[in-house]
């Protein structure tokens, strides 16, 4: 039976409203609570009759920890840059470490967002919802996804990310509109439900921010540091 309230539980004990992992205190009291649940969850044989929100709810769970764990594992690191990692033949932080779901095979990070999520589903605010532990990436949620809230969680998760004027914003003056480059490497699957990716941004901005003709669109730098809390000396 899938059962998130452990991971659940972890995410309000270890992550803050900002989205910011307390990792040291992660690693050194739950690492292998973390480590317990995730084998419980990978050797479920999810159907792949279940209701689709089950499965959404099922995989982003998986992902999130799945990077989650693999950070805590190696922490104290700055970045889950590949660089920073000793990786064989420089493969990157989702292709190399994967995880062993029972009815599904063995499967990278980089598979489950692109080979099930991204494909079976068709939804794009899955992309506010995946985090890969740095800044740059949609906040990570102090909670899990639950079969019967993960839609309302997406939405909710798509208003912060396009709200975030670190994120996405629009400047009038120059009729630009600045955004994330998730926009730019996911940009088929927003095309898949929108014109363009502004019209999609559009749907998320504030009411007072409209434009007649489509902006220019600049992609913001990413940042790939951490998303661990920071603390005061």
């Amino acid at each position: 039976m899938l059962d998130f309230s452990p991971w659940n539980a972890l995410l309000q004990q270890y992550v803050n409203d900002a989205g910011c992992v307390h990792y040291s205190a992660w690693q050194e009291e739950s690492l292998e609570s973390l480590k317990s649940w995730l084998v419980k969850v990978e050797s479920l044989d999810l159907p792949t009759s279940c209701p689709s929100e089950v499965q959404l709810a099922y995989w982003i769970n998986l992902y999130n920890a799945g990077v989650i764990f693999q950070v805590l594992e190696r922490y104290p690191i700055a970045s889950i840059f590949p660089r920073f990692f000793n990786i064989p033949n420089g493969l990157s932080f989702w292709r190399f470490f994967s995880r062993r779901i029972l009815s599904q095979g063995r499967y990278s990070l980089n598979q489950i967002e692109h080979q099930i999520l991204r494909r079976k589903f068709q939804e794009p605010r899955i992309h506010f919802a995946l985090v890969c532990a740095a800044r740059g990436c949609p906040l990570l949620r102090n909670q899990a996804y639950y079969p019967d809230t993960v839609f309302e969680q997406l939405e909710a998760d798509a208003l912060r990310f396009i709200q975030n004027p670190q994120k996405v914003r629009y400047d009038s003056v120059t009729h630009t509109l600045y955004c994330s480059k998730i926009l730019k490497w996911y940009g088929k699957d927003f095309l898949n439900v929108a014109p363009s990716v502004p019209d999609y941004l559009h749907r998320y901005l504030q009411p007072e921010i409209t434009w007649d003709t489509q902006p220019r669109l600049v992609y913001l730098e990413y940042d790939w540091s951490l998303n661990q809390q920071s603390f005061s000396p």
